[in-house]
């Protein structure tokens, strides 16, 4: 998995999701997204158009 500080999620219908301090992974059936804090969302990989990842510089 992936990790992300921020994670963007643009949908195909153009509304945006946002995500903060999450591990990620993109898979057959979407973008799985597992927050710091245990919530789980999976979006449905027809319904993603495309994500933006941010790490923080490490230190």
């Amino acid at each position: 998995m992936q990790a992300a500080d921020e994670l963007m999620v643009v949908h195909h219908d153009d509304t945006v999701s946002h995500f903060l301090d999450v591990r990620y992974t993109l898979g057959r059936e979407g973008l799985r997204v597992i927050t710091a804090a245990g919530g789980e969302w999976l979006i449905p990989r027809h319904e993603v158009l495309t994500t933006h990842a941010k790490r923080r510089a490490a230190l």
